[in-house]
């Protein structure tokens, strides 16, 4: 029998439940969304988990696609999934956690007897470590962004082959290799020995089907792979950029963008403009480096220093 919260199954079956982290500010009790897939033949474990920041349901509608697809019958090992973790920012589509105003992915290995995020974390964080691999779905907020996978660990880390290797298997097309900041899951899970991705699905308000697409194909990719299905994966060549470069509006106005979503570019290309309400040039923006246009923010309108776009550098592929 395989349990997470109130989700228990036995081999061949599927259940849903509640995992209880606490309590709301009436007093009730409140549980995450979960899930437990344990197949009819023994095999790895895979964990899930979306919506760690709140405002970011790519990941969500993923899983709501995923789990109908699943038959248990077919399945060799078990499949956990936490639907939506950081509870009480989905409820009002919020980005951190508005009871202790945290970002919930930076908070793991959490402590469950810490803040309302550290709980979650702690929780989700033994689910997770019960796995032999584990996806993050994550989005790039509101912001536009090509569909990637991130690899968190650092180069050096004991994990990163596997690490890699689980990014290419899920398929994107792009690849983030750079080393993530302290309290995200696939920093502090590869700690204990489970190789961790974190999923960025585009970046929507709401979410796009385009990337939901994307992640659910990579899903299955993973289950095809690592053997929880019968199945072959094509693992194309993906796109790595290993570090980053941001920039920022040097005035205020109208923001024109002059290179398109996932393009190359190189040192020198113009890559945004900025304009007054009435067309008249205020500021021409170059790339200092050769890189790919990762990420775009939505709105056109800028202040002084306001972020614009990210630049993927140090590109090559594997």
């Amino acid at each position: 029998m395989t349990t997470l919260g109130t989700a228990r199954a036995g081999p061949g079956e599927i259940d849903t439940g509640r995992l209880e982290v606490g309590e709301t500010r009436d007093g009730s009790p409140f549980g995450l969304p979960v899930a437990v897939i344990n197949g009819a033949q023994s095999g790895k474990t895979l964990y899930m988990q979306a919506a760690s920041d709140g405002d970011e349901l790519n990941g969500v509608g993923v899983i709501q696609r995923v789990v109908p697809r699943l038959d248990p019958a077919e399945l060799s090992g078990e499949i956990l999934i936490v639907g939506i973790v950081n509870y009480h920012a989905f409820q009002v589509a919020e980005h951190r956690n508005p009871i202790d105003d945290t970002k919930m992915n930076r908070t793991y290995p959490g402590n469950e007897t810490g803040t309302s995020s550290e709980r979650i974390a702690a929780a989700t964080f033994d689910a997770a470590t019960r796995a032999d691999l584990v996806l993050d779905l994550h989005q790039g907020s509101t912001s536009r962004m090509v569909d990637e996978v991130r690899v968190r660990c650092g180069k050096r880390h004991r994990l990163y082959d596997e690490c890699l290797e689980l990014a290419k298997t899920f398929g994107c097309g792009y690849v983030l290799d750079q080393k993530g900041p302290d309290g995200q899951l696939a920093r502090a899970a590869p700690n204990e020995g489970v190789p961790t991705v974190d999923p960025e699905l585009g970046g929507c308000v709401g979410w796009d089907e385009e990337s939901i697409r994307a992640g659910v194909e990579g899903v299955f990719n993973v289950l095809n792979y690592y053997g929880f299905l019968e199945g072959t994966v094509d693992r194309s060549r993906q796109t790595r950029a290993n570090g980053f470069e941001q920039y920022g509006a040097p005035s205020g106005g109208l923001v024109t963008m002059k290179a398109d979503l996932g393009e190359q570019v190189s040192a020198g290309q113009t890559i945004f403009e900025v304009t007054t309400p009435f067309g008249e040039p205020k500021a021409t923006v170059t790339a200092d480096s050769r890189g790919v246009l990762w990420r775009i923010r939505r709105l056109p309108q800028v202040a002084t220093g306001e972020y614009v776009c990210s630049v993927g550098t140090d590109v090559d592929s594997y």
